[in-house]
């Protein structure tokens, strides 16, 4: 870090910005290292302002939402890790549509789109963490994927604003192709009219299904492991003797065994080592090689 860098970061910013900031504290797993600067913008146009200097300077940068999918490891990240929680904002469009910005809770998203009398995003109920995120992993719960409902997705890359229908994605299970660096900001929903009543009762349900079922009670970044084709991982691994399994603070979850989850004290290093036994015994019983569904960034 040097002080140019910081000071242009700073002049480039109309939002707050951070300086060796530790990622444990912005991770739903609570572990990782400092990242050299953490930028919180506070709308797009600030966005595209840091993002300016960002290129021009060729500095390394991550975008993170609400922690969730994510593990940073020790040493920590060596550049701008950038903040959308600003990004928060919701509007009804005409034809039954919403719009979100990435900044956006799941949770959020799904009490407006109620609240307005539309159907479609109540799977999402329960779902942690914020709506570019969702969008960027494509997530989904009961059969459904938030990809499905979207109308055109708005994303930044290289300071550009680009607008892109859902029929010129290209997604897939728990998967959206981005190209290097892009930036999802927000996206037009295509919802359509519901009751009410009804609305309300099945995202009532999906909350007590994922309350029974992943309620873990530590920290913990969701599903770790992607569902392999036709196999549940979580039952793959329960399967190999590894329920209850900790290396340091860091444990294979007792009621869900996709789950790894911080017992306390836990390192970045015992994640990714827990990791790699359950990779390990998986294969060697299975065959089948388990692809982590979180996102691994940082420095060792």
């Amino acid at each position: 870090m040097t002080d140019d860098t910081r000071t242009r970061l700073v002049a480039a910013l109309r939002g707050e910005l951070r300086f060796n900031e530790p990622m444990a504290r912005h991770t739903a797993l609570k572990v990782g290292g400092p990242a050299d600067f953490f930028a919180i913008p506070a709308d797009p146009s600030d966005l595209q302002s840091l993002m300016a200097v960002i290129l021009e300077m060729g500095m390394p940068y991550l975008v993170v939402g609400g922690g969730y999918n994510l593990l940073v490891r020790d040493g920590g990240f060596r550049g701008v890790v950038i903040s959308l929680k600003q990004f928060c904002s919701m509007e009804k469009l005409p034809d039954n549509r919403l719009r979100a910005e990435a900044g956006s809770t799941n949770q959020q998203l799904v009490r407006f789109a109620n609240g307005q009398g539309l159907t479609g995003l109540e799977f999402l109920s329960g779902i942690p963490g914020m709506v570019g995120g969702a969008l960027s992993v494509n997530a989904g719960a009961h059969g459904r994927s938030v990809l499905e409902l979207v109308e055109s997705l708005t994303t930044m890359q290289g300071g550009k604003v680009t607008v892109t229908f859902r029929e010129d994605l290209r997604y897939g299970y728990r998967h959206l192709e981005l190209k290097p660096g892009e930036i999802v900001l927000a996206a037009v929903f295509s919802l359509a009219v519901g009751d009410a009543e009804e609305i309300e009762g099945r995202t009532q349900g999906y909350l007590e299904h994922r309350r029974n079922s992943q309620r873990v009670g530590y920290p913990n970044a969701g599903s770790f492991f992607k569902n392999p084709e036709g196999k549940q991982a979580w039952r793959l691994i329960d399967e190999v003797g590894l329920r209850g399994c900790q290396i340091g603070g860091a444990q294979v979850s007792e009621v869900h065994t996709n789950f790894l989850v911080n017992r306390g004290g836990a390192k970045a290093a015992d994640f990714l080592q827990l990791a790699q036994v359950i990779k390990s015994k998986v294969r060697e019983q299975s065959g089948i090689d388990l692809e982590e569904e979180v996102r691994i960034v940082g420095a060792d």
